[in-house]
C-alpha cells in the first residue's frame, strides 16, 4: 500500500492518498510505433561516436568525474548551498504529519509557477473534515513539500473546488515587475495646435 500524506489540524489528523493529475489522464495519449517489413516492432538503439558499436536500450548511464578525469562515486558527492555550506536534506513529506498552520493570500499563490497538481483522496469522513478546514477562511494553506528526501523542497497549496481537494505544488516565480515611478497627469490640457488639412495639401499638384 502506498504511503499517505497526513495533514494535521488542531483537533485531528487527516490521512490521505494522493493521485497526480497529468495530461495523459486528462486528454489521453497516442504512441507512434515503428515496424519492420516483417511486422515486428523496432527497438531504438544508439551508436557510439565512431559508428562502430551499437548501444542497446539500458546500455548508457550518467556518471561523475573530478577535474582530473577520475571517476567519482555518487556516495562521495556532497551537496552545498549558495554560500558553500553543507546543504540540509529535508525529509519526504510522507515521513511525518504536515501541520496546517501557515496561510497565504491569493496574490502570493499567483506568484508561484505550478508544475504539479495532485488530487487528495481521503476517506469520506476525513474529506468532510478537511474541506471544512480549507473553507473556514479566505486564505490558502501552504507548506513545504518533498515527494522524496531532497535538499530543495517546493511549496504546496491546498485548494478545494466542487467538493474535490487539490494540492498544487510549485516554486516562486522569478519574474520581476517594473512600472513607472511617477504617475501620469491625465488632467493636462492638450496644447497641440489644431490640425488643418489645408496646411498639408498642395493643390498645385492635383
Amino acid at each position: 500500500m502506498a504511503k499517505q500524506l497526513i495533514f494535521k489540524s488542531e483537533k485531528m489528523e487527516h490521512p490521505c492518498d494522493i493521485v497526480r493529475l497529468d495530461r495523459k489522464k486528462l486528454y489521453g495519449w497516442k504512441d507512434v510505433v515503428a515496424m519492420n517489413t516483417n511486422g515486428e516492432e523496432c527497438i531504438r538503439v544508439d551508436i557510439d561516436e565512431t559508428g562502430s558499436f551499437i548501444i542497446p536500450k539500458g546500455g548508457k548511464a550518467l556518471g561523475s568525474i573530478d577535474i582530473n578525469g577520475n571517476w567519482v562515486e555518487k556516495s562521495d558527492l556532497k551537496a552545498i548551498d549558495k554560500t558553500g555550506a553543507p546543504a540540509v536534506r529535508v525529509p519526504s513529506s510522507f515521513d511525518a504529519p504536515i501541520a496546517l498552520e501557515n496561510k497565504v493570500d491569493l496574490e502570493t499563490f499567483l506568484d508561484h509557477v505550478i508544475d504539479s497538481v495532485y488530487i487528495i483522496q481521503p476517506s469520506e469522513d476525513i474529506k468532510k473534515s478537511l474541506i471544512k478546514i480549507i473553507q473556514s477562511n479566505d486564505m490558502l494553506y501552504t507548506f513545504p513539500f518533498n515527494y522524496r528526501p531532497d535538499y530543495d523542497p517546493k511549496t504546496a497549496f491546498l485548494i478545494e473546488a466542487r467538493n474535490i481537494i487539490y494540492m498544487l505544488v510549485g516554486t516562486p516565480s522569478a519574474f520581476e515587475f517594473i512600472g513607472m515611478e511617477q504617475m501620469a497627469d491625465l488632467n493636462v490640457e492638450d496644447t497641440e495646435e489644431e490640425f488643418s488639412i489645408e496646411d498639408d495639401l498642395d493643390f498645385s499638384m492635383m
